[in-house]
């Protein structure tokens, strides 16, 4: 490439009729200034496209960046998502395996309690049989304890006390309670026969 040196240090050989020697360094001063010029702007040029390039290159870096973090959000967030569905998943299993505990709770609840009532059924039972046992006992004892002091007797009455004059002396006293007494046993002991 010719450089403006070049230009300047150029010697043409002479020969008759040649150029003018004066409008020829004229012209090639103007060249020489132009050619330098051109060369000042051809470098600041390569330094601007340096520079551009410089900053292409930088821009290209933060887009890989931008890429970069923009693929690594998306790992994140399905990460996250994954993670949120294992966790749901966990808590629905965990749920379930509770409400089965419950239930399974409750079911042993109801199976103890049919258990316990079946039992206090029987005992209720048990208790009403042997103590109808013991007052029919009770009654047989009584009724052969009535036959051996009262024998055949018919039920005493106050008139059968007193007589027939209506007034006795005891009639709001003792007595009056004995036969009370003796007619509510009679009544009992008809009630708990008919029971049977």
């Amino acid at each position: 490439m010719i450089s403006p040196e070049d230009i300047q240090t150029m010697e043409f050989g002479k020969s008759v009729g040649g150029y003018n020697k004066d409008d020829v360094d004229s012209f090639l001063d103007q060249l020489t200034a132009d050619y330098e010029g051109v060369i000042k702007e051809n470098e600041e040029l390569k330094e601007k496209v340096g520079a551009l390039n410089e900053k292409l290159e930088e821009y290209k870096n933060q887009e890989r960046t931008v890429l970069q973090t923009l693929e690594s959000a998306k790992n994140l967030m399905n990460e996250i998502s994954a993670s949120a569905e294992k966790r749901a998943d966990i808590l629905v299993k965990n749920a379930q395996l509770d409400a089965e505990l419950v239930e399974r709770q409750a079911r042993d609840n109801v199976d103890r309690l049919k258990q316990e009532e079946a039992r206090l059924t029987s005992r209720v039972a048990d208790i009403r049989v042997r103590f109808k046992s013991m007052l029919e006992a009770e009654l047989q004892r009584f009724d052969g304890l009535t036959e051996d002091i009262f024998g055949d007797y018919p039920s005493v009455t106050e008139k059968d006390i007193f007589g027939t004059t209506g007034t006795s002396p005891f009639s709001s006293g003792a007595a009056k309670s004995a036969v009370s007494q003796s007619q509510d046993l009679s009544k009992t002991r008809v009630n708990i026969r008919e029971n049977e």
